[in-house]
């Protein structure tokens, strides 16, 4: 099966397994459900919990703010959930994209069975999407419902499907001292933003990275506000698959080691700490 490679979980992967989870499951009945106990994926909730929050009950609802998703059914509360660096979900026999944490190994063992599985749950048409994390840094957790999750609540606006608009969206940032990459990796500000997409938005936007985020001017607030809605749109429209993104994001240029680049369309990427994250930025074009 074909298998396409992309970034750690940021908003477009996690998208893209959502629309995964609604093709297969959305508006089903859940036939069986396998829970691999795992303490930490899982916390406090026991697999029979988890399990019995899905099985035998339809699928109304595969939902998503930020990088947290949930499913939600026909019966009481909502199985919610983050990927973490490495967790991801696909629909079994089905092409899939790869994650850079996944490396080069198979995805499934000779028996065909998925490694590092957390998570089957069979349709009652034989669909199966699986949760994988070889990192166990995914988490999974019960919820009386998605609105009234803490950790939902906690979250900003979906940077994709609620993002701000002229004023409201300078507001975000203004009177905020904090470089500007990391004020758009705060979840609690906008949702869904992190490492490769800020460095990509900023790319674009023409914004070096150290900024303090209250010092853009009206027009850079309008060109940020600007790329990050083109650039998750055409990161989510082409299903999060690397290959397919535009040959002049910095996507392509922006990793380090054996794959990183000195050089983007002629001029020097820098890379350095900003906001505690590994950036890479072009002093000559950002500002």
């Amino acid at each position: 099966l074909p298998v396409y490679d992309s970034a750690m979980p940021e908003l477009p992967e996690v998208e893209t397994a959502c629309r995964v989870m609604r093709r297969a499951l959305l508006g089903k009945r859940v036939a069986e459900v396998e829970v691999v106990p795992d303490t930490i994926v899982f916390g406090g909730a026991p697999p029979e919990a988890i399990a019995g929050a899905l099985k035998g009950h339809s699928v109304v609802d595969v939902g998503r703010r930020g990088k947290t998703w949930w499913l939600t059914t026909d019966a009481p509360g909502a199985v919610i959930g983050h990927l973490g660096m490495s967790g991801w979900i696909r629909h079994l026999g089905q092409p899939t994209i790869r994650l850079k944490e996944h490396g080069d190994a198979p995805l499934d063992d000779p028996n065909g069975r998925p490694r590092f599985l957390k998570l089957l749950i069979t349709a009652e048409d034989g669909c199966r999407v699986a949760l994988t994390d070889g990192r166990r840094l995914a988490r999974v957790w019960i919820a009386e419902s998605a609105e009234k999750d803490r950790k939902i609540k906690a979250l900003g606006p979906d940077a994709y499907d609620a993002l701000p608009n002229g004023e409201a969206f300078a507001r975000l940032f203004k009177a905020r001292k904090a470089p500007i990459k990391a004020i758009l990796m705060d979840q609690k500000i906008l949702a869904g933003i992190g490492n490769w997409l800020a460095d990509e938005v900023l790319y674009h936007a023409r914004i070096a990275p150290a900024r303090e985020a209250g010092s853009l001017s009206a027009k850079e607030y309008a060109a940020l506000r600007e790329q990050i809605e083109v650039v998750l749109r055409t990161a989510v429209e082409l299903g999060a698959d690397e290959h397919k993104y535009p040959k002049g994001w910095m996507f392509h240029f922006r990793w380090g080691g054996s794959r990183g680049h000195e050089m983007i369309e002629g001029r020097e990427i820098r890379r350095e700490q900003v906001g505690g994250r590994t950036t890479a930025w072009v002093p000559s074009l950002q500002k």
